[in-house]
């Protein structure tokens, strides 16, 4: 067999092994109904050492975090600190069951409450709601609130919503879902949103604008406080995707700028795990005029001589709940962790160091890889992958990235970048990794040129090599075709 292969559970299976005992049952046994019984579904038979040592080397097939560097732009997979797991299991957080009486959790109530106030001063709101279960239910929210203030004040006509050509690639289809129409407003040469469509695109037919900043690009929107004014001239009002706030947290508030509504990526800022490792969370943040909107219910405290006693209360004007019970609790604690252990100058140091590490990459990177929007950038940036006079395209830079033992940057977006790789180096790394990994895609860029033939056909050093993708993804495999019981 060779080396890179592991063998299917199937393929390790030996007639008779076990590898658990049964204590014998107390109760009667009974037989399972013959009709429900599968003939086809034997299952293998393995020792607790051969279930062990599969799923470990599955494991250490697995890129993480805590692995190597993870630099996707946008999706800010930086390092969970452990602590905030450990809390997070706490017996009292884990196992509380949501339909509990209030008054027998008044802790993860305080949690929940310390959260929302947490979060609101961090964005400059004046309420949140953490509801949410993540980033894109977030922002559907955040529509149907904004759908039914207008609808409230009788502005039926109110159908459109700005999106920018930088904003992230969620914000059309949470467009569409809350029933607006999606208008796209194009990038200046700066890749600033182009303040002239703005202005052209403000009527009486506006509800709001879905603005991301810092954007998709990985810079801070020049215009923004002109933008804002157009738009609340217009009678619109201004939705701020929050998932970049890990850039801005602790140096600029957006409900200071303007903002009516915003979304929070718990995973992105404030260190909840990411993907896999969620679930997700996503809260809201509304200016005064959306509070009475939220979803509910949020946690509120009610103040006595003997301390405060927290209770759910929904908003008077609530769209109801958008996720069951009070939402993704378990983030919440790590949220809450986070905050608590960094305080205001740590979440802003934060912050700062994430903003240095992407400079720092966007000026190693750039006489190698062109960088379109070559100015000072916030927590990422953007450049073309493919390099010119050469047959390699950003893809297969991605590609060849594995072999040096790197996480690919995410490709091809933003979409206004041709050959886009968007890279994040987050403040969790340190500067030799960074050198590191500024070296790698120097001696690829270096290849490109003398060995595109090597680059194009990586990656070589990894378990499976290049893959025909198309056909992966029109031929798919989704069963194990090895006899069972084969050792």
């Amino acid at each position: 067999m060779h080396p890179d292969t592991i063998p299917t559970l199937y393929e390790r299976s030996v007639l008779g092994r076990h590898g658990i005992d049964l204590p014998e049952p107390d109760v009667p046994p009974a037989e399972l109904p013959v009709a429900e019984l599968r003939p086809d579904c034997v299952l293998p038979e393995l020792s607790q050492l051969d279930v062990v040592r599969h799923y470990l080397a599955l494991a250490h097939r697995n890129f993480g975090v805590d692995s190597g560097f993870y630099p996707l732009g946008s999706c800010t997979m930086k390092f969970n600190p452990k602590v905030n797991e450990e809390i997070a299991r706490l017996p009292a957080f884990a196992e509380a069951h949501p339909l509990r009486d209030p008054v027998t959790v008044q802790g993860n109530l305080a949690v929940i409450f310390e959260l929302q106030r947490w979060l609101a001063e961090i964005g400059g709101f004046a309420a949140v709601s953490l509801q949410p279960a993540a980033g894109a239910q977030g922002e559907f929210t955040g529509l149907l609130m904004i759908r039914a203030y207008h609808r409230e004040r009788g502005d039926e006509r109110r159908t459109r919503i700005l999106i920018p050509d930088s904003a992230h690639g969620t914000n059309p289809a949470s467009t569409t879902m809350a029933g607006y129409a999606a208008v796209e407003v194009p990038s200046d040469k700066r890749g600033n949103i182009d303040l002239d469509a703005v202005r052209a695109a403000c009527d009486d037919r506006l509800a709001g604008i879905m603005m991301t900043n810092p954007n998709t690009l990985g810079l801070f929107e020049e215009h923004l406080e002109a933008v804002v004014k157009l738009v609340h001239d217009a009678g619109g009002l201004v939705y701020g995707d929050g998932a970049n706030l890990n850039a801005i947290a602790g140096t600029v508030r957006p409900g200071d700028l303007g903002f009516d509504v915003m979304h929070y990526n718990l995973h992105k800022t404030f260190s909840t795990p990411h993907g896999g490792g969620g679930p997700g969370s996503g809260p809201v943040g509304v200016s005064q005029r959306l509070a009475d909107y939220l979803p509910g219910p949020l946690v509120v405290a009610q103040e006595r001589r003997e301390g405060p006693r927290y209770v759910l209360v929904t908003p008077p004007k609530s769209i109801g709940r958008v996720s069951a019970y009070l939402g993704n609790f378990g983030m919440f604690v790590r949220a809450h962790a986070y905050i608590r252990r960094h305080g205001a100058a740590g979440l802003r140091a934060n912050s700062t160091h994430a903003v240095l590490n992407a400079n720092y990459m966007r000026v190693k990177l750039r006489d190698a890889f062109a960088v379109p929007f070559d100015r000072v950038c916030m927590h990422e940036f953007v450049c073309r992958g493919a390099l010119e006079g050469t047959p390699v395209r950003a893809l297969d830079v991605s590609k060849r990235l594995l072999d040096y033992g790197f996480h690919p940057p995410t490709n091809y977006f933003p979409l206004i970048v041709p050959e886009a790789l968007m890279i994040e180096p987050t403040e969790t790394e340190a500067k030799p990794t960074l050198d590191a990994f500024s070296a790698a895609m120097h001696a690829i860029a270096r290849e490109a040129r003398s060995d595109p033939t090597l680059v194009k056909g990586a990656p070589h050093a990894t378990p499976v090599k290049r893959l025909d993708e198309v056909k992966a993804a029109r031929e798919l495999i989704l069963a194990d075709r090895a006899k069972p019981g084969a050792g």
